[in-house]
């Protein structure tokens, strides 16, 4: 990934498109972020479950936890800039997925230290959410420099799609099947899974980057006409485009409204819904699997798989953003109807927008990722997913917090909820507000010939 081709030796590709990532080598990339979201959803999903229902700890803990693994992953533009320094990403994507495997087991241990030896427990807890966000950020971030640096310019946005449909369907995938295998429950029952978990994940990661990185191809070599530029110098950079900067703000506002949910699904099925934590994690999955039908249809209707650049993009993401606004409404209502509610296809609806919207906004994101002058893709994409982080951070610690407050305040569970369920679903309304002044397309970077479609990112 350090080198750089002679002009003479890679003309040919550029102009062919036959250089870089096929379609076999994105799925393989599609397969190590599977890897990494089924081993976050343990730690998101078990076990904030754990910790508030079984446990009857606050959901500010859980909520705080992964809140600070999110913080940690503000260190992704240094990761990413790592990777783009180096001569490849393969080995940052592997031991990324390796410390977040340990860590997630670390995590499963802490969560069953915490009512019998609380002060262990805790102490394991903070030190293990604090490795899965470096996994996560040096894993992930690697992952998608190497598919945004290898990837022909057209393929960025369905590249984009597809490895995220992979994603959201190995979340699926291991969410049904943990939720499956912890029937009945038990603690040992529940370590042994989030072993072989693990295991499973880091397999699967080693077999789909083998022999990866070398088949990038010209666009891997080309990117840029010289070294990357010092950290500092790289982030100017990123930060004196607008179109650049006027996503990084948008990317952090929408993933807000995305991600308050995150930590208090589980714990609304289980206190409203009476639902056992293997049914609650199967509730989990299907919200999972209507984000990966949202995605498909996206993809397929055009936004992310269009040949001739991305024109409706704003309409994709505002549907997206106003189909989650209604599916948050409708958990507002269950929240006092009670178990009469279809709760199931109310998480698939949400899920169905929640699908909508990332896709339009992930293929915005490859697009851009190889638009600069000087800073490779790795820097950038660790910017965006600082950003994400945060904002995934916070969203989860508002949604956590606002629950233990309002149940408090309004001393009822349902009232709580259908407070916060409603204060969510508005936050996507404003998303969808602020997505009216995205454009479809993204700005040509100098160091390559314009692409059909391809222009200015925002307006």
């Amino acid at each position: 990934m350090g080198g750089v081709a002679s002009p003479a030796s890679c003309a040919p590709a550029s102009v062919t498109g036959e250089a870089g990532f096929g379609w076999l080598a994105i799925a393989r990339i599609g397969m190590v972020q599977a890897s990494i979201g089924a081993l976050v959803m343990l730690a998101t999903t078990v076990l904030n479950r754990l910790m508030v229902v079984e446990y009857a700890l606050a959901a500010a803990i859980p909520a705080g936890l992964v809140a600070w693994h999110y913080a940690v992953q503000l260190c992704r533009p240094l990761w990413g800039h790592g990777s783009d320094k180096g001569r490849a990403r393969v080995p940052w994507i592997i031991g990324g997925v390796v410390v977040l495997s340990l860590a997630s087991y670390m995590a499963t241990h802490a969560t069953l230290l915490m009512v019998p030896s609380p002060l262990i427990g805790f102490s394991m807890a903070i030190a293990a959410y604090t490795l899965i966000g470096v996994g996560v950020g040096a894993g992930g971030t690697s992952a998608l420099a190497l598919l945004a640096s290898g990837v022909a310019p057209r393929r960025r946005a369905a590249a984009a799609a597809l490895t995220w449909i992979m994603m959201v369907a190995g979340i699926v995938a291991s969410a049904i099947t943990v939720g499956k295998l912890l029937i009945p429950y038990s603690p040992e029952r529940l370590l042994l899974v989030a072993g072989g978990l693990g295991m499973v994940m880091i397999s699967l990661t080693v077999v789909a980057t083998f022999r990866l990185e070398r088949q990038a191809g010209s666009f891997a070599e080309t990117a840029k006409d010289g070294p990357a530029p010092d950290f500092k110098a790289a982030i100017r950079e990123i930060w004196a485009e607008k179109a650049a900067r006027r996503f990084t703000i948008f990317i952090f506002v929408s993933m807000i409204a995305f991600s308050m949910q995150d930590l208090i699904l589980e714990p609304f099925a289980g206190l409203i819904f009476a639902m056992s934590p293997g049914e609650s994690t199967q509730l989990g999955g299907t919200h999972q699997a209507g984000i990966l039908l949202g995605m498909i249809i996206t993809g397929i209707g055009g936004s992310a798989f269009a040949g001739d650049g991305k024109r409706d993009l704003r309409s994709w993401v505002v549907g997206g953003c106003l189909g989650s606004a209604a599916g948050l409404a409708g958990l507002a209502m269950a929240a006092v109807h009670g178990p009469p509610w279809p709760l199931a296809i109310n998480a698939f609806v949400l899920g169905f927008g929640n699908g909508v919207f990332a896709v339009a906004a992930i293929g915005t994101m490859m697009g851009l990722a190889g638009a600069g002058e000087n800073t490779r893709e790795g820097v950038r994409m660790g910017v965006w997913g600082a950003s994400q982080a945060i904002a995934f951070g916070l969203g989860g610690l508002i949604g956590a917090v606002g629950v233990d407050f309002a149940r408090r305040w309004l001393g009822e569970d349902g009232a709580a909820f259908q407070m916060i369920f409603a204060v969510e679903s508005a936050a996507f309304v404003l998303a969808a507000i602020l997505a009216f002044g995205i454009a479809a397309v993204r700005a040509p970077s100098k160091s390559r010939p314009t692409q059909p479609g391809e222009r200015e990112m925002f307006a």
